[in-house]
């Protein structure tokens, strides 16, 4: 399970077979060991919907403070 943007043959190594998901599905399949059906990606997903608000407000760089404070400052 890899979440690169790229996927080419032996990109991950030689006669390697590699799936391409979210950062949410392959932190599922660390925890699982193995790509999970669609049920297990769901009870396991259920906890990260929980507290998207607080996992996903760093994707947000706008509305970090830090950051603003430092891309104000950016001339262009």
């Amino acid at each position: 399970m890899s979440t690169s943007t790229r996927n080419f043959p032996n990109r991950l190594g030689i006669d390697t077979r590699v799936y391409l998901g979210s950062v949410e599905l392959a932190a599922v399949c660390a925890l699982m060991g193995k790509i999970p059906s669609v049920a297990e990606y769901m009870a396991q997903v259920e906890v990260v919907n929980k507290k998207a608000a607080d996992i996903y407000r760093y994707m947000n760089f706008d509305q970090i403070e830090e950051f603003r404070s430092v891309a104000d400052t950016v001339e262009v």
